[in-house]
């Protein structure tokens, strides 16, 4: 006979007793599918404990991942776009960014600042998915500019941080006007003997990766970025082929000789003040 007997049938805890767990307390990697602590996550540099996968993370946790102590200057900070072509596609465009920035609590998708790397002074540009796909208008445009007018003027290095669906449409040939605009800053950054180095992130496409993501001193990228000019989707309907396994991947950019190397997120900080040391 068992020596424990339950005398009470059912749950006898008052409502007002009870406890639930708070909400983001536990994190599912979207890859593995596997639970951890959030706070363990977040200590990871956002990255999986169990499997290393990166989650897609924005502009306030790369600047808390890289600045000391978080702490920094931002540049520019309350830039909005206009509305040079008057665009309606859904809704009208002004309607959209002030959607988007009500929802996200951005001004664009990208934001710019200057800060302590382990004592060393870098600007950085970090880019926003969030904000209509990380898009390029003018704003991003005009913003990295202005940064590496900062990095000139200043004598500090210059990061870049890409994550970006392209050109933003609703601006048109506004939008593609900041290839050329961005790849002339970085000619004069280089002309002051400055260093420069690009991080590709997940996802890196379009008119970024044709402009000032692919011009770094070092171009470097996360593991399994998808980077790329046209969408896989695209490209194999244009072709009429399957594409490559891994096709677009930054292992795939890396092999055929379009990175410098992939750094895994948890080391960014050290490797990037090596090479900015390294190239002063």
């Amino acid at each position: 006979m068992s020596w424990f007997v339950r005398k009470d049938k059912g749950i006898q805890t008052p409502t007002e007793m009870k406890r639930e767990a708070p909400d983001g307390l536990w994190y599912q990697c979207p890859n593995c599918k596997k639970i951890m602590n959030t706070r363990e996550h977040k200590l990871n540099a956002y990255t999986c404990v169990h499997c290393n996968y990166h989650e897609k993370i924005g502009s306030d946790a790369y600047f808390s991942l890289l600045f000391d102590e978080n702490e920094f200057t931002e540049l520019d900070a309350n830039m909005q776009s206009a509305d040079p072509l008057k665009f309606v596609d859904t809704k009208a465009y002004p309607d959209r960014v002030k959607a988007t920035i009500a929802k996200t609590g951005l001004k664009d998708a990208v934001r710019t600042a200057y800060g302590p790397m382990n004592g060393l002074v870098v600007t950085a540009a970090v880019m926003d998915f969030n904000f209509i796909g990380g898009s390029m208008g003018s704003v991003v445009g005009e913003k990295i500019a202005r940064a590496i007018d900062h990095a000139i003027e200043n004598r500090t290095p210059f990061l870049m941080v890409s994550k970006s669906g392209g050109a933003r449409m609703m601006e048109a040939g506004f939008s593609l006007m900041q290839m050329a605009k961005t790849s002339a800053k970085l000619a004069l950054l280089d002309k002051a003997k400055l260093p420069y180095v690009s991080l590709l992130t997940d996802p890196t496409t379009g008119g970024v990766t044709a402009s000032y993501a692919m011009l770094g001193d070092f171009n470097i990228a996360e593991p399994e970025a998808l980077i790329g000019f046209a969408g896989p989707r695209v490209i194999r309907e244009t072709i009429g082929k399957d594409l490559p396994k891994g096709f677009q991947s930054a292992e795939f950019v890396l092999e055929h000789g379009f990175l410098d190397f992939i750094v895994d997120r948890k080391d960014l900080k050290d490797k990037l003040v090596s090479l900015f040391r390294m190239l002063l």
